[in-house]
């Protein structure tokens, strides 16, 4: 692919501008995950309890994206994006200057930053019309790649949360929410042409479509995986490790670091070998991971009165555990691209609206997955129950594969102009 080519088949600043506006709302979306322990400070709420409430803002995300396909179909994706934004900030300075006192206070907020999760379903269509069919992989990847807000999230927060108080946490991303909406709104840009506008018959009759379940379900495992474990990884390394508050931000930003960064890689392969075949060989990947984690043993408590054990005080199991769930992490991302490649070559017209509603099953499956690994360490006492079902549940995926590929390959992608 020659890089010339590819900036003269687009419009470079809104990717640019999409990039970043999903890089601030991912930020604001996963918030609760790492701070999760400052904020309850004091709050008699078991650890259960804790991962369905950093649970809550993927379930409002996948809420909210139908409604903001369809308000992007209806006033555009840049007024839909700025709108949004604006909402996200306004939720995000209540909490600066009053705090979050309550479980149900927690949840309520947790269901306002479902709105910058949603924000998906406009960065990218916004710049996949942009582009023709050959680059979709690579420009969806690089959007979508937005998503390493959670690396920032897990790699400052906690820190300033420990220096600062956790509240000053929401006033530094307040700021940056200002500075990026500011150039979301010079840079980016809506694709010129018609578009089709789904109503909410339209999307029944999209559900009605078999491929558009395949794609929800493909999504629900990757980037419902990637999503969820960002949002539980930092509960589970302080309970499963007894990891530092600052020490479980460190490991999970290296994990989704990989998640993050390898979704434009995911992408491009898929460009180059077809989707398909990339999504098949990551499922086997991400279950093996999965697996493995499920019976890992856990580490260790401190000594009484001792917060936490610190990075380097950390048992070589914990270690094992950043390293398998890194390699899992990575082939999630990777994944997210490789079905990004797919989704525009079957719905070209509607990539809109199929992005809303893909986006919403990832979002659920980002739920489930926190919800899985609550429900598992209540019921059980261990996590080994929810990390076995998500692993039979990515060989699952990679069946629906095996029965879908040669249908795909021989209707709709031996016309898409890509491989499928």
């Amino acid at each position: 692919m020659n890089l010339s080519d590819f900036r003269k088949a687009g419009h470079w600043p809104t990717l640019l501008a999409a990039f970043l506006y999903f890089d601030i709302s991912f930020m604001a979306w996963v918030s609760l995950g790492p701070l999760m322990i400052y904020i309850t400070k004091g709050m008699p709420i078991s650890i259960e309890d804790k991962l369905s409430l950093v649970a809550i803002p993927v379930l409002g995300g996948a809420f909210f994206r139908v409604p903001l396909g369809l308000l992007s179909d209806a006033i555009g994706p840049k007024m839909t994006g700025v709108a949004a934004q604006a909402i996200v900030m306004f939720a995000v300075s209540l909490v600066c200057v009053f705090g979050l006192t309550s479980p149900i206070a927690i949840a309520l907020f947790g269901l306002s930053l479902g709105l910058a999760g949603a924000s998906f379903a406009v960065a990218l269509p916004q710049a996949g019309r942009w582009y023709p069919p050959q680059y979709q992989g690579l420009v969806m990847g690089i959007a979508g790649a937005g998503n390493m807000g959670v690396v920032l999230d897990t790699l400052f927060a906690p820190s300033i949360a420990e220096a600062y108080g956790w509240q000053t946490v929401y006033g530094v991303l307040l700021a940056l929410m200002v500075l990026v909406l500011l150039v979301y709104a010079l840079a980016a840009k809506d694709a010129p042409g018609a578009k089709t506008k789904i109503d909410l018959t339209g999307y029944g009759r999209m559900l009605a479509d078999s491929d558009s379940r395949w794609f929800m379900f493909f999504y629900f495992i990757t980037f419902g995986g990637f999503v969820g474990l960002a949002s539980a990884l930092p509960l589970y390394f302080t309970t499963q490790y007894h990891a530092t508050g600052v020490a479980a931000g460190l490991m999970v930003a290296l994990i989704v670091a990989f998640g993050s960064g390898f979704r434009p890689v995911g992408g491009y392969i898929a460009d180059r070998i077809g989707g398909v075949k990339t999504l098949s060989f990551l499922f086997l990947i991400v279950s093996a991971c999965y697996f493995a984690v499920a019976f890992l043993p856990a580490g260790a408590a401190p000594a009484k009165g001792v917060a936490g054990w610190g990075l380097m005080q950390l048992p070589p199991v914990a270690f094992a555990a950043v390293a398998l769930f890194s390699v899992g992490v990575l082939s999630l991302g990777m994944g997210n691209g490789a079905v990004f490649q797919l989704l525009p070559q079957r719905f070209r017209q509607e990539i809109g609206a199929m992005t809303g509603l893909v986006g919403a099953a990832g979002g659920l499956g980002g739920f489930f997955l926190a919800k899985a690994l609550a429900f598992s360490k209540g019921a059980t006492g261990g996590f080994t129950a929810g990390f076995t079902f998500f692993g039979f549940l990515a060989l699952l995926g990679l069946v629906g594969l095996i029965f879908v590929k040669t249908r795909w390959r021989t209707t709709w992608g031996a016309v898409s102009g890509a491989r499928i």
